[in-house]
Parts: C-alpha cells; structure tokens; sequence
C-alpha cells in the first residue's frame, strides 16, 4: 500500500548527488568537528561534571537549572548540540534514499555516521556516571576522529556523480606515493591515540576532582612526539614524490593542505607544552586533531582511490571499470 503524500515526497528526492547532497555531506563534516571544539570547551572550563545526570541533567530535571551556574551551561549545550547532529545526519540519510541501490556507498556512509550518534550519547553517559574516566573520555575523542573521517570520506564521495562513480580510474598518485599517504594516515591516528593518552595524563580533567591516568605526563608526551616526528618527515618526502611524479594538482593541493596542518599542529602542541598547556592552546590542538585527520584521510582518498572526478588520475585517458 503507498501514500499519495509518501510517493511526491521521494519523487521530490535527489536522483544524483546534487549541490543539496554536497551541502549536507560538508555540514556533516564541520558538524562533527564541530561537537569535538564544544566537547574541549567542557572539559577545558572543569564543566564535565556540570550536568552530574544522564540522561538527565540532574534527577529531576532534563535541563540545567540555575543552581548550576556556568558549568552547567556549558554541559548542557554541548549536549544540545547533539540534535544538531541528528537533524544532520537525518537530513542525510533522506537525501540518498532514492540513491541509496545506486549509490551504496553515500547510503552506507550516511547511515555509519547516524549510528555514531547515539553510541557517543552511550559513552558520554558512561563518562558521566563513571565521574570523567579519562579512559572513557578518550575513548569518547577517539570514536569522534572515527566519525570525522567517516564525514571526510562522505564529502569526497559525494563530489562525484552516479556515473563518475561507475568509473575506475588509476589512482592519482604512483605506488611510492600511495604508500605514503597509507603511511602517513597511520601516523596520524597513532599520534592522537597517544594525544589522548597524554591528555588523561595532564592537569585538564574536566572537574577539579576528576582522576587522572596516573602516567608520567611528560614521559607519554615524549611517546606522543614520536609518531609527530615521523609524520613530519612522511609528508615531507610525499611532497617530494607527488612534484617529482607531476601528479594532478588536486592531489598536490590536498598534500599541501596536510602538511599545512601537521606544521600547525605540530608548532601548536609544542607551545602549549612549554607553556605549560594553557587553555586556549589546548582547544587550538583539539580543533588541529580534527583537522588534521581530515586533512590525512582527504589526502590519502584523493591519491589512492579508484573512484575519483575525471582528470586527477595518472591516466584519465584509459578509464576501466572496477568491480
């Protein structure tokens, strides 16, 4: 049985990835690095704890009252954002569903990105009632880089049309080249698993009687350094490679853009660290995690995949089908 309602409602839906599909695919992105700044601006002001309930506020209310102040403020916005998020990821999802048989993998995406949704509601829960675990508030970060590079991919993706995408072209960067951006995702999610190590370790809990990882700060700090120092030099010598092998200017671009990214980050997390990691520092490397992750993903997608817009492979001429 269908709906007269129902049916004008999906015959209005994109056939193709039109600019409303892209826009979408974006906000997802910007909206996901988005709850990570906002997720640093709680901890960062001790608010972790300024809705001490979950799902509630407090036992009797679902929002912050009065009595709460500033902390609980900060809390319960950070937590309001999350319906920012879902309205997104709605929207997304309803965007593809005619695309959804031809174009599997947005749908796929659409719907992964949707699902982290609620599972960061679950552990920011257990982050609460746990009293700010710093395991379990790393693992909170940690699931949200996953879900900025879900969004990354989904950006890209989305760029190409129904029939770009039935097209297997060879990947815009050489073998040595495709290995380096391999390489250089691997690093960069190393190095911020060992940030989140790091952080527990440090004096930004999130309230002023949460408890710490008992490491030796600068002891992981030196540990965090390491896979940095690797990444430096990975994007360095990609750079190298792509102008040598004269790849297409959308892959230089995105590798410019990275190790744009991993230099800031980089000088940022060392000033914070000399500093003696100083609040607004702190929630500058925050927002560099999320965007060097992206910039890393963005950057291995662009020369390694085989579904790319015509002209940013090594030879657009000979297109083939893949599989």
């Amino acid at each position: 049985m269908t709906f007269p309602l129902t049916t004008r409602l999906m015959q209005g839906l994109p056939r193709d990835t039109t600019p409303l599909v892209r826009r979408l695919a974006v906000a997802s992105l910007v909206s996901q690095i988005a709850i990570v700044v906002t997720g640093g601006a709680v901890r960062l002001t001790a608010s972790g704890l300024g809705c001490p309930e979950w799902p509630r506020c407090t036992a009797d209310s679902i929002v912050t009252t009065p009595e709460m102040g500033f902390h609980g403020v900060i809390e319960f916005g950070n937590r309001l954002l999350t319906f920012v998020l879902v309205i997104i990821a709605v929207a997304m999802i309803v965007s593809l569903l005619r695309l959804r048989r031809g174009r599997k993998d947005l749908f796929r995406l659409s719907i992964g990105l949707f699902l982290g949704i609620p599972a960061q509601a679950v552990i920011g829960g257990i982050t609460v009632w746990t009293g700010l675990n710093p395991w379990i508030v790393g693992l909170h970060f940690i699931v949200s880089m996953v879900l900025v590079a879900l969004a990354t991919v989904l950006v890209n993706r989305a760029r190409l049309s129904a029939a770009q995408h039935a097209l297997g072209r060879a990947p815009a960067a050489p073998p040595l080249l495709r290995q380096l951006l391999v390489t250089s995702t691997v690093l960069t999610s190393i190095a911020i698993v060992l940030g989140v190590v790091v952080t527990g370790s440090g004096p930004h809990a999130g309230d002023h009687g949460a408890a710490r990882n008992g490491l030796d700060s600068d002891l992981v700090t030196r540990f965090h350094a390491l896979p940095v120092y690797l990444l430096v030099a990975t994007v360095a010598l990609a750079l190298v490679v792509a102008w040598r092998a004269g790849v297409h200017a959308k892959l230089r671009k995105a590798l410019v853009l990275l190790g744009a990214v991993v230099l800031v980050q980089g000088v940022i997390g060392y000033t914070q660290h000399f500093l003696h990691l100083p609040v607004a520092l702190v929630a500058l490397h925050m927002l560099g995690a999320s965007l060097l992750m992206a910039a890393a993903v963005h950057a291995q997608y662009t020369g390694t995949t085989q579904r790319t817009l015509p002209g940013t492979t090594l030879d657009s001429r000979v297109p083939q089908t893949v599989a």
